[in-house]
């Protein structure tokens, strides 16, 4: 019964955690678009307040329910191949996530250098990480 917990609320924060990721970038793209003091000042609190509020406390809620699960069988997972896979990707979509934060960073202190388009393509990165991580949860194919 504990293992369905503890899968529930990894899918759980997951999901909120991807959110963010989906949601921080456009965010991006709705600031390197805008004109004004007042709107660039509201967009730092929107992200800032997304990324410490929601996009953090979901990561490591996602790698500590993660890291639990797997301690529960571990000789089981480390011999499955799809695991070693998904866990070099979600530390791929960790640095991912750290490279918003520094962006946010950017973005408070009125350095931003890149254009809207940009974040357009920075902002698909996630769904990527997405797909390969839940085919291969669900598929396994390895």
């Amino acid at each position: 019964m504990l293992y369905l917990w503890l899968k529930a609320l990894h899918i759980i924060a997951m999901v909120c955690w991807f959110a963010g990721l989906f949601y921080l970038p456009r965010l991006f793209v709705y600031h390197a678009m805008s004109e004004d003091a007042p709107s660039r000042e509201r967009f730092c609190i929107m992200e800032r307040k997304l990324y410490r509020g929601i996009m953090m406390p979901s990561m490591i809620a996602t790698l500590v329910f993660g890291i639990w699960l797997i301690s529960l069988n571990p000789g089981y997972y480390f011999s499955q191949g799809w695991l070693h896979a998904k866990l070099i990707l979600v530390v791929l979509l960790i640095g991912y996530h750290h490279v918003c934060g520094a962006q946010l960073k950017r973005f408070a202190r009125g350095e931003n250098a890149r254009s809207h388009v940009f974040y357009r393509w920075f902002n698909e990165v996630p769904v990527l990480f997405l797909l390969a991580i839940v085919i291969l949860v669900i598929v396994r194919p390895f």
